[in-house]
C-alpha cells in the first residue's frame, strides 16, 4: 500500500508542480510528502527531480518513470469505475448540465421518479446556455445541441431530433398580422436567441425551394427561457425549438406561424466522459433519460409537419 501512495504522490506532484500542492491534495503533510518522495527514490534506486532547480523538474529517469506511473493509475481507476459499474445500488453525486429551457421544461419533471428509482443518487443540474468542459467542470452528462464533440475524450449518444419553429402570441398577431410569405417577415419583429448561429438571419425551406430571410430583432437574449416569455407577452415571433415552447402550442398560448416552411433541425444528443466502464450513476441516468424520451416519443412529436393547438 505504501508504494501506491509514493507514486500516486509522484504522478501529484508533477501534474500540480511541486510537493506542496500535491500534498494538500492528497491531505498530507509537507513533511510527509518529502519522506514519501525519498522513499520512492531509494526503492528505485534513481533520482526522480532535479533538486538543483528551484521548481519541481524531472530528471530524464523521473520523466519516463511519470508516464508509466500515470497509465497504470489510470488502470488502476478504471478497474475501481468497472467495480462500480457493476455494483447493484448505484450511488454518488451526478452533476448534470444542460440549457436552462432544457433543464427546465425536459429535466426537471423526471427528477422526482428518477431518485425514487435511484434514491442513492444525488443530482446536480448546472444550467448553462454555454458548453461546459465536461472534464475541467467536473460532469458526468451533458445534454448538447449538436452533433459531435472536438474532443475525442467524449462520447455523443442521440437521444431526439427537434425542428425549429416560428411562433408567436395570439394578441401579437391580432395585433401586427400572421404573416403568410416569408416575404411578410420583413414587417415583424422577432424575439432572437444570440446563441444560434446566425441570429439574424433564417434559412428556410420547403422542398427544393430556400429562402434566405434577413430578420430585425425588437429583443435578443442568450436564453431561451427569457425570449419565451416576451413572446408569451406578445413582443414579437419567437424563433425557437419545438420542445422549448411544446406545451405553448398545445395550450394555445402560442400560435406557429409558416408551418410549411422548415427551418435547419437540431440533434439533441448526450455527451460523456468515453470510458471502457461507465460508473453506474452516469449509466442509469443515461439509460433512464434515453428510455423516457422513446416512450413519450418526443422525436414524432418535434418534428411533425405541423404542431397545432390541441382545441384545432
Amino acid at each position: 500500500m505504501d508504494r501506491w501512495a509514493e507514486v500516486e504522490l509522484f504522478v501529484q506532484a508533477v501534474e500540480h508542480g511541486g510537493l506542496s500542492k500535491a500534498a494538500e491534495c492528497l491531505s498530507v503533510s509537507n513533511a510527509t510528502a518529502s519522506r514519501k518522495l525519498a522513499a520512492l527514490e531509494r526503492r528505485l534506486n534513481a533520482r526522480l527531480v532535479d533538486r538543483s532547480a528551484r521548481r519541481f523538474v524531472l530528471t530524464d529517469v523521473g520523466d519516463a518513470f511519470y508516464h508509466r506511473s500515470k497509465a497504470i493509475l489510470a488502470e488502476m481507476q478504471e478497474a475501481e469505475d468497472e467495480a462500480n459499474a457493476v455494483a447493484s445500488r448505484p450511488s454518488g453525486t451526478l452533476r448534470v448540465t444542460g440549457s436552462l429551457s432544457f433543464c427546465m421544461t425536459q429535466l426537471v419533471p423526471l427528477l422526482s421518479s428518477f431518485a425514487s428509482a435511484y434514491p442513492d443518487i444525488d443530482v446536480q443540474l448546472i444550467a448553462a446556455n454555454r458548453y461546459l468542459d465536461l472534464i475541467d467542470a467536473g460532469i458526468d452528462v451533458a445534454v448538447r445541441t449538436r452533433e459531435y464533440e472536438a474532443d475525442s475524450s467524449m462520447t455523443v449518444r442521440p437521444l431526439a431530433q427537434t425542428r425549429r419553429i416560428l411562433a408567436a402570441a395570439p394578441a401579437y398577431l391580432r395585433k401586427c398580422g400572421v404573416p403568410r410569405s416569408t416575404e411578410d417577415l420583413a414587417a415583424h419583429r422577432f424575439l432572437v436567441y444570440s446563441y444560434s448561429l446566425h441570429p439574424h438571419v433564417l434559412h428556410l425551406s420547403r422542398g427544393a425551394t430556400a429562402r434566405r430571410v434577413r430578420i430585425r430583432s425588437s429583443l435578443e437574449a442568450n436564453d431561451a427561457v427569457l425570449l419565451r416569455a416576451a413572446a408569451l407577452e406578445g413582443q414579437g415571433i419567437l424563433v425557437q425549438t419545438a420542445y422549448s415552447i411544446y406545451d405553448d402550442v398545445e395550450a394555445g398560448r402560442l400560435v406557429p406561424v409558416l408551418e410549411d416552411w422548415d427551418l435547419p433541425r437540431l440533434s439533441i444528443n448526450i455527451a460523456y466522459q468515453t470510458r471502457k466502464y461507465l460508473p453506474a450513476k452516469t449509466r442509469v441516468f443515461i439509460d433512464f433519460l434515453t428510455s423516457h424520451f422513446a416512450r413519450m416519443e418526443y422525436e414524432r412529436k418535434w418534428t411533425a409537419a405541423r404542431m397545432a393547438p390541441a382545441n384545432c
